[in-house]
């Protein structure tokens, strides 16, 4: 199929309310009825319907539970896809599982493989083992959260087999500077885009988030930078200037193979 010119998404950077699923899902629900603008896919952060929570037992949900039925709703209302993570518990093994919606019901999810050893979360939720490309609209996404940031074999182009790394989080603002490291990196090293969601506000463990939503492009330019404020912003990205890009710097050809 080939990819749409323009693709539009809607980063949500928002505050999150601790172990209370109603009030986040009303409060995203409100923030999309008043952003009028047709959207591709609406970016939530992770733990979307919780924060970033070490007590799985109290916030985790099936995959036939409310929080993905919401999703399903909000997907088919908006015709768009929705993206964002949430504890999953399957199988007797919970897991950070960031979901991709898609407006006709169906989905596909991709469950988090760096967990943050620093929260015990590698104690508490299972690694995902398989590395998630979804395509749509002819363009390619690659799925990924928080802390897999900080590990650039992972996220590593596969022959160019993405166009978008989709990155959501709650990365505490005492290593911000990381973050805004990191970002433009893993999109100059792979030659995409990068459109991360952070959140804002202060979680029950009195951790500060200070947003710093952004997306950047291909050559690590910045095509948008929120502030440490509820924010929803639409990014609107093109393929020909990222096919062009590609065509004239071919770093690509020259990378390592490896396992």
């Amino acid at each position: 199929m080939k990819p749409q010119d323009n693709i539009q998404l809607l980063i949500v950077q928002m505050q999150i309310f601790w172990h209370d699923a109603k009030a986040n899902c009303q409060q995203i629900e409100q923030k999309l009825q008043k952003d009028v603008q047709p959207h591709d896919i609406v970016l939530l952060p992770e733990m979307f319907n919780s924060g970033f929570s070490m007590q799985p037992n109290k916030v985790a949900e099936t995959m036939s539970g409310e929080t993905m039925t919401w999703l399903r709703n909000m997907a088919k209302k908006y015709d768009c896809v929705i993206v964002g993570s949430l504890a999953i518990k399957e199988n007797g093994q919970c897991f950070n599982r960031m979901v991709w919606m898609n407006a006709d019901g169906t989905y596909q999810y991709y469950d988090k493989k760096h967990l943050f050893r620093l929260a015990g979360e590698h104690e508490r939720y299972s690694p995902g083992q398989e590395r998630v490309v979804v395509t749509h609209k002819g363009w390619r996404f690659l799925l990924q959260v928080c802390y897999d940031l900080r590990f650039p074999v992972w996220c590593r182009q596969k022959n160019m087999d993405y166009d978008v790394m989709l990155l959501v989080a709650n990365w505490p603002d005492a290593r911000a500077n990381a973050w805004n490291a990191l970002i433009p990196a893993r999109a100059i090293e792979n030659q995409c885009y990068v459109v991360a969601v952070n959140r804002v506000g202060a979680d029950a463990k009195k951790l500060i988030y200070a947003g710093d939503s952004q997306a950047q492009d291909y050559l690590g330019r910045t095509v948008c930078h929120l502030g440490d404020s509820q924010e929803n912003k639409n990014v609107i990205l093109n393929y020909m200037d990222l096919l062009q890009s590609r065509e004239q710097f071919p770093f690509y050809q020259d990378a390592d193979n490896f396992a």
